[in-house]
């Protein structure tokens, strides 16, 4: 590749990455600029489809054991709402698009209630599952973003008539190179654990933990990685016979990204190219080619697909086969999710066809709740609030856990547990030591999924984003945020829609939880680069939904 088109190649990735980060915003206005930059910038070129060869891996020792370990498949949504599923009795448009293979994996297996996210958008809560760790521990606080981009942001509206976007430029001399802006290479992952036990370790999809060569997933204990190039991806050329498509024309990070036409993939360090087909489709393929590769080795697969985020696109035959809903927008989104299911019942039976399904852990999950960006309603039903906030809504996520031969089917589990669980709990499964010197924040979920532990597992979960911070215990929850500035302390037994404010009437109990949130909030470590603005986000709508005086709403940083 030249250097010129190497150059070029960066400063789109760079943009692009920036508009990805920070898509929950609600930004509005002056456009122009913006997508004149992502229309000349990004990459166009990428080489034609080509087909990918999963290494045979050498025979593992692990393979011959007299108790062979499971083989553990971590599969994570972006952006599913609570309320995309049927498997607690909703359902995007009132039900009538319904799931039946993701919601195999709750009825087949454990169904974990309260599962909390590690974060309220995407880049920190996959760096939590990766490491067991909260990201603010150590400096994956923010999504990478570049400077020059946060101050265009900053400087829009967006259409909330209590707040606009803030920009801190006292915050620039701490800023690092965008390209230093990634999963710190000195954390252990889940992926490097495993591998140092002897598994063989596979990444597919979205990975948003840094794309520069030393933080790329080979960099962090992945033997073999089929990686989107961005933080999100186009799922078809815009022009495909085969596609529908829904933009979004009062959002401008989706007329961004239709002016970016991101479509690409790498496959471990070579030059990115097209994937042949329908991306939910393709990344299933692939899954399935790997595991027939590696197969006689215990492995563990990372399986991220960047379905349903934006941009809206479906496949015709999805589409088409949801007459019955008349929203345009919200048969798209609703014919992405019968996509994500079909494929998740197809990477189900070609492990019972392998004679893998009674030995295969699988974990379900979602990177954090519904964005309100996409302009459909109720995603996270019966939760308030969207992605990017710290209201249920953004950090309460499907969570299911399958394993036939070392958990128990059709049980459903009560007490909070959280993403940074995946990574404890798949250790234990696999036999495998936890990393020295790293401090976990998650634990190992098997006791109390099999009922040998009537503990909670958590005596308290804490969430921060710069000076917006959330802490559960117990049945309570405090959120503490600077703008607006106040307190909100709900109890979730009674108010699992956190409508009712109990701050003022439980005086006590706001002292003691405010402490304990400090007290963890004070072992938190530094961000490893700074964020650089905020926005606000309304509660109660979609972007699509016109803004009204008084409404509630809260800040997040990127």
């Amino acid at each position: 590749m030249s250097s010129s088109l190497l150059r070029r190649s960066f400063i789109g990735l760079l943009v692009l990455l920036m508009l990805l980060g920070v898509g929950y915003w609600a930004i509005g206005g002056r456009t122009g600029a913006m997508l004149w930059a992502v229309k000349y910038m990004i990459r166009k070129d990428y080489g034609p489809a080509q087909e990918v060869q999963w290494a045979t891996p050498v025979i593992s020792p692990l393979a011959n054991s007299a108790e062979k370990r499971p083989n553990i498949i971590l599969i994570v949504a972006d952006d599913l709402g609570f309320n995309d599923i049927t498997a607690h009795g909703g359902g995007v448009a009132q039900g009538t698009v319904p799931t039946p293979h993701i919601d195999s994996l709750a009825h087949n297996g454990v169904d974990f209630l309260a599962g909390y996210s590690g974060n309220a958008t995407c880049a920190p809560s996959r760096a939590a599952m990766m490491t067991g760790r909260y990201p603010t521990r150590f400096g994956f606080e923010f999504t990478p973003t570049p400077k020059q981009f946060m101050k265009v942001i900053a400087a829009e509206g967006n259409g909330i008539q209590s707040g606009k976007p803030i920009y801190h430029p006292e915050r620039e001399a701490d800023l690092i190179p965008y390209e230093d802006m990634g999963l710190p290479v000195q954390e252990v992952t889940l992926a490097r654990a495993l591998k140092n036990s002897g598994y063989r370790t596979l990444q597919l999809g979205k990975w948003h933990l840094g794309d520069s060569p030393q933080f790329r997933p080979y960099s962090h204990g992945f033997d073999e990685s089929l990686a989107l190039m961005h933080g999100a991806s186009m799922f078809l050329p815009e022009n495909s016979p085969h596609v529908v498509n829904a933009k979004q024309d009062f959002d401008p990070i989706d007329k961004f990204l239709w002016a970016a036409h991101p479509w690409g993939i790498r496959f471990n360090d070579g030059e990115p190219f097209q994937p042949p087909r329908y991306m939910t489709d393709y990344l299933t393929d692939e899954a399935i080619k790997a595991i027939d590769v590696n197969k006689q080795n215990p492995f563990f697969m990372y399986l991220a697909y960047n379905a349903p985020h934006s941009p809206l696109q479906s496949t015709r035959e999805d589409y088409d086969a949801l007459s019955h809903i008349t929203d345009h927008t919200t048969r798209v989104y609703a014919a992405m999710i019968r996509s994500l299911d079909r494929n998740i019942g197809r990477l189900l039976q070609h492990l019972k066809k392998q004679g893998l399904d009674d030995n295969t852990m699988i974990i379900f999950t979602s990177d954090n709740g519904g964005a309100h960006y996409i302009g459909v309603p109720d995603l996270n039903k019966p939760f308030r609030g969207w992605k990017a906030t710290f209201y249920e809504g953004g950090i309460r996520v499907p969570f299911f856990m399958k394993w036939p031969k070392g958990l128990p089917t059709g049980t459903q589990y009560t007490q909070p547990i959280s993403h940074l669980d995946i990574f404890s709990t798949a250790l234990a499964a696999a036999h495998a030591a936890p990393p020295e010197g790293k401090d976990l924040d998650g634990v190992n979920l098997l006791p109390f999924a099999k009922g040998l532990n009537t503990q909670a597992p958590h005596e308290q979960l804490f969430f921060r984003t710069d000076t917006y911070l959330a802490l559960r215990t117990g049945d309570w929850k405090l959120q503490v945020m600077e703008r607006p500035k106040q307190d909100v302390l709900y109890n979730l037994a009674v108010d699992p829609g956190e409508r009712n404010n109990l701050a003022s009437q439980e005086p006590k109990r706001l002292a003691d939880m405010k402490k304990s949130l400090l007290a963890i909030n004070a072992q938190q470590g530094k961000p490893l680069w700074p964020s650089l603005a905020e926005a606000p986000i309304a509660l109660d709508r979609t972007l699509k939904q016109a803004s009204k005086p008084g409404e509630a709403y809260v800040y997040y940083a990127n």
